[in-house]
């Protein structure tokens, strides 16, 4: 892969007008000295939230969490990587790059990799010929066509189809003037066997593009049109760019739809996809064929945080489901499962009773703790006491994971009515035995230690927004505080960058490092819509110091020290605080 230049990159991030570039994709408002706002782009929301900082070249959404620069922006909007934003904005705002010397070994292989893209892409665009203007492919048109589906979507997933010859992709390309090693390499030519002689993989099959989230061709799905091919469906096989399991049919297609919808839909068939797609459920993508990969549920984290499984309701699909569970736990998603007629996909339930009917399963989808439950609960023995025992033994892992709640209530219930038993029986036996006592009272505690330190970051955040509004006089004043105790975590490390490298140094140091990237863009926006002030600098360090009082005084609580200096140390800062706060209001009522 090409390596481009600092000096690039940072001509580029010069040349952003980011009022331009953001304002492309929502309407933006002044709402401060130097702060826009509008609706944000990645979720569904009425009243503005998403902002930026048009100096910094920053934003940041106050709803949904999601922030960064200008880059990070193009990598969300048009689902590509950093090195892809960079190219894009180049491109825009007419940036020439220049690119690092390469290792020649290197270099040979990033060009030899760009050869079989664009061999990939010429097949694509000779079978989506083929399929609309041969004689032969009219079995695959009509079986489309059967399947319900529309010419218009068919093209936009770039479907086509490979010519029964065994050697027609084969003579094609070579007339322009690719080797038989790279049509190897792409997987699209295999050997015969024992003559060695190379001839076209896919033939007489409808061919379905496998593409990343750049919408770069990596290989083929492969439908066999004749009851006498098998196997009926063929996929490449992984070569250099094309690697199985790793991504998701038409996420390139999905992606903006996903990410303003803050869920993505995960179906198993190709013609499911684009089914679902013609129905109005844009945000839709394929399997691919495969089990799913923790590659794949990586690729949906980044899609959306909400994952609605519509998958064919067979013991397969359904151990597809759990299988999705397990994995999407160490990434913070959210599953849901769509609940399908028995024996009918997507496509049929699309083809048989209309777009609505697809929507309507989808909005009725159950959070996916509840078909793991159901499922456990349907292959259960509930006759027999030692069968009910089994269940319930089995149920207790399942709902440790799940808050108390509305859900959790209702799975109480569903499996109290399976068990002829009564609900709080039922929790009983499947609350977690708690062999200390001091754990129990114990747990409210937690509960409230966990709101303080969310309440602590905000204030920590808050503190550096004040600071970045003053400008050089807000980083004086970092200079001088010891920020290891006052600030924790991802504000420790931003403010410490700030302090040491300015306001000029801070954004090339947190290129590489999107969470700080993130943290910034909040701290930026916010720090956009403030008027400068010390005192308000100076009643957000006093907030700090309040945090850092009340974690000393619990710490002494726990290790049984004595608490009352601490108690008395925070008393005063607090009156300093609101003396400031009392200032702050009444100069307000004298300006109004």
């Amino acid at each position: 892969m090409a390596r481009y230049t600092e000096e690039s990159k940072e001509r580029v991030r010069d040349a952003v007008d980011m009022v331009d570039l953001v304002g492309a994709r929502t309407e933006l408002r002044r709402a401060g000295s130097n702060r826009l706002q509008g609706l944000c782009p990645f979720h569904e929301e009425r009243t503005p939230s998403f902002g930026i900082d048009p100096v910094r070249k920053v934003f940041h959404c106050f709803g949904c969490g999601e922030g960064g620069d200008a880059f990070r922006f193009v990598e969300l909007t048009e689902g590509v990587d950093f090195k892809g934003a960079l190219e894009y904005l180049a491109d825009r705002y007419g940036v020439h790059l220049e690119t690092d010397e390469e290792d020649p070994q290197a270099a040979e292989r990033r060009r030899a990799r760009e050869r079989l893209h664009e061999l990939l892409e010429r097949a694509a665009a000779f079978h989506v010929r083929y399929l609309w203007a041969s004689v032969e492919a009219g079995p695959a048109r009509e079986y489309l066509a059967g399947r319900g589906l529309e010419e218009g979507f068919l093209r936009e997933f770039r479907v086509g189809y490979a010519p029964s010859a065994w050697d027609t992709v084969l003579l094609a390309t070579r007339r322009a003037g690719f080797t038989n090693r790279e049509l190897w390499d792409a997987g699209l030519a295999q050997r015969a066997r024992g003559e060695g002689r190379l001839f076209d993989r896919f033939r007489r099959r409808i061919m379905f593009p496998l593409c990343d989230l750049r919408g770069r061709v990596l290989g083929f799905g492969a439908r066999a049109i004749g009851a006498d091919q098998q196997p009926k469906y063929v996929n490449s096989a992984d070569n250099a760019v094309y690697h199985k399991g790793r991504n998701l049919f038409g996420a390139d297609i999905a992606r903006a739809h996903a990410t303003k919808a803050g869920t993505v839909i995960l179906a198993e068939g190709y013609t499911d996809v684009i089914a679902m797609h013609q129905a109005g459920l844009r945000n839709t993508v394929g399997l691919m064929g495969t089990a799913l990969t923790e590659e794949q549920v990586t690729e949906l984290a980044r899609l959306a945080p909400v994952v609605q499984l519509a998958l064919d309701a067979d013991s397969a699909g359904q151990e597809a489901m759990l299988r999705a569970s397990r994995m999407a736990d160490q990434r913070k998603l959210k599953l849901r499962m769509v609940p399908l007629p028995s024996g009918m996909d997507p496509a049929e339930l699309v083809q048989a009773e209309g777009a609505r009917a697809i929507q309507h399963h989808v909005d009725a989808a159950i959070p996916i703790v509840q078909f793991v439950v159901e499922r456990v609960l349907d292959g259960a023995d509930l006759r027999s006491a030692e069968g009910r025992s089994a269940t319930i033994d089995r149920l207790k892992p399942i709902l440790a994971g799940v808050e108390p709640g509305p859900v959790h209530h209702d799975l109480i219930r569903r499996i109290a009515d399976r068990l002829d038993a009564k609900p709080d029986v039922v929790a009983n036996l499947l609350q977690p035995r708690i062999h200390a006592s001091r754990n129990t009272r114990d747990a409210p505690d937690a509960n409230l230690s966990r709101q303080a330190i969310d309440r602590q970051t905000t204030d920590e955040l808050d503190f550096l927004a004040q600071a970045l509004a003053n400008g050089a006089d807000g980083i004086k004043t970092l200079s001088g505080l010891e920020l290891e105790g006052l600030l924790r975590g991802q504000a420790l490390e931003l403010a410490a960058a700030l302090r040491d490298h300015g306001l000029d140094g801070i954004v090339p140091w947190i290129d590489g490092h999107p969470d700080f990237a993130r943290s910034h863009a909040r701290v930026s926006v916010r720090a956009a819509e403030l008027e400068p002030s010390a005192d308000e600098l100076e009643a957000a360090r006093l907030r700090l110091e309040m945090n850092q009082l009340d974690r000393e005084i619990a710490r002494a609580r726990r290790e049984g020290f004595a608490q009352s200096p601490l108690v008395l140390q925070r008393a005063k800062v607090k009156a300093m605080w609101e003396a400031l706060k009392e200032d702050a209001l009444e100069r307000s009522r004298r300006s109004n």
